[in-house]
């Protein structure tokens, strides 16, 4: 794929010092203070990389370091390819937004919304409205993830392993399961991250007629020459694995875990990874590892409407689509969330078709765009394209739960203080 071209930062309106300033911020703040084990920034402006710096290690165990190579588990970031494969198919004319799911899940017909109970003895009601495609790919479908710890209907996810970091069954046995458990609300009444992408994923398999995996690789990835994004790391490429950790003294996922003092517990070995051979649940929510330069390649095509080199994976007017806020009210996320994480801010955010959109930047109380459209991943890892600016940023850590340092909050507000020139 065409190579993206590095510039200094004064020839596109930012400030090498400023820059700079982010990477001595992160190697004091994060890495030297063993928050992070290593890192990596890029960041890219007008069609040229700007910035880009590699800190720490990838594996402290072994002392390998952070490098152009090293593969990242970028958990949640997968959500956005997913959902971009999906609007293919939209555009292809085999799905509709505006379709019930029970269309292409008919286990799920007469799925209930909880009232009471715990599993398996829930009491339900009929919801106000059947769950229609757009409710999953804008988290409004009544799903929710077991690590939200909010509801009777997150335990009985939990005692099922649906959407657990440590990926169970398969994508089947997560709609049978889903099948017997019921929404946490009638769809389109509120906002819960939850396993609806996984559900997106299920859909392109089941709509393309051919494995989710497999449609990715075809359609997006190979096509793209993003070579070392994929559901597991092969044997080849185990080296470049970068080790996991987590941020809580007992090596959990905690996502509401207070009073972090720093340190870190292993939490995946890259010798003893489950991501070294291909995963039974294929997880269109969180089951791809990716290069910094792969995941840069896909947003490249964002950011240019949805081509890049020849390839073009969705039209401008679709991709439009789909970095539009669609919560119904044109609300932003506090006034609809129910839930207890999400990976991004909430305040002037709503929410897209498989991305977070800024809607009003006074309201976030951070430096920004109306339009950039965003999401992270649990192990830290994060990305925003702003095209107002022409600017995508891409961070990369292995630190479970992304909730543990404000991190993203500090990237947005460094990395805009270092536009010299504004386009808007």
């Amino acid at each position: 794929m065409l190579a993206p071209t590095p510039a200094s930062p004064e020839t596109v309106g930012m400030s090498k010092a400023a820059l700079a300033r982010i990477d001595a911020h992160l190697q004091q703040r994060y890495v030297d203070a063993g928050r992070f084990p290593g890192a990596q920034l890029m960041v890219y402006r007008r069609g040229k990389i700007v910035h880009q710096s590699s800190l720490g290690y990838a594996d402290v165990e072994r002392k390998v370091p952070v490098t152009d190579q090293t593969i990242y588990r970028i958990y949640s970031m997968t959500k956005p390819i997913t959902s971009v494969a999906f609007m293919m198919l939209v555009e292809e004319g085999k799905v509709a937004l505006d379709e019930p799911v029970a269309k292409y899940i008919p286990e799920w017909k007469n799925l209930g919304v909880f009232v009471a109970g715990t599993a398996p003895a829930f009491i339900s009601r009929p919801p106000t409205r059947p769950m229609l495609i757009v409710d999953l790919l804008r988290h409004t479908s009544g799903l929710t993830y077991g690590f939200q710890q909010r509801s009777n209907v997150d335990a009985a996810y939990r005692d099922v392993k649906i959407g657990a970091v440590e990926k169970a069954g398969t994508l089947q046995s997560m709609i049978d399961d889903l099948a017997k458990i019921p929404l946490e609300f009638s769809p389109g009444e509120a906002w819960n991250y939850s396993v609806s992408t996984d559900v997106v994923g299920y859909l392109v398999g089941k709509i393309a007629d051919k494995p989710f995996e497999q449609f990715l690789k075809e359609r997006i990835f190979e096509p793209l020459g993003m070579t070392d994004t994929d559901f597991h790391v092969p044997a080849a490429k185990a080296h470049r694995l970068a080790a996991c950790y987590s941020a809580d003294p007992a090596g959990m996922m905690s996502f509401h875990a207070a009073d972090r003092k720093g340190g870190l517990t292993l939490q995946d070995d890259p010798a003893t990874s489950t991501f070294l051979s291909p995963p039974d649940f294929i997880s269109g929510g969180g089951g791809l590892c990716a290069t910094t330069a792969d995941y840069l390649t896909f947003c490249r095509a964002l950011i240019n409407g949805g081509e890049l080199g020849g390839v073009r994976l969705l039209g401008p007017k679709t991709l439009k689509l789909m970095t539009s806020n669609h919560l119904p009210g044109g609300v932003d996320l506090p006034a609809l969330s129910r839930s207890m994480f999400a990976e991004a801010a909430y305040n002037g955010i709503g929410f897209g078709l498989g991305f977070s959109v800024t809607m009003d930047p006074a309201k976030t109380l951070i430096a920004g765009s109306a339009g950039e459209y965003a999401w992270g991943g649990a192990a830290s890892t994060a990305f925003w394209i702003d095209p107002a600016e022409e600017l995508i940023t891409i961070f990369m850590t292995q630190v479970l739960p992304s909730s543990a340092y404000p991190i993203r909050r500090e990237l947005r507000s460094m990395v805009y203080a270092a536009i010299s020139e504004s386009n808007v």
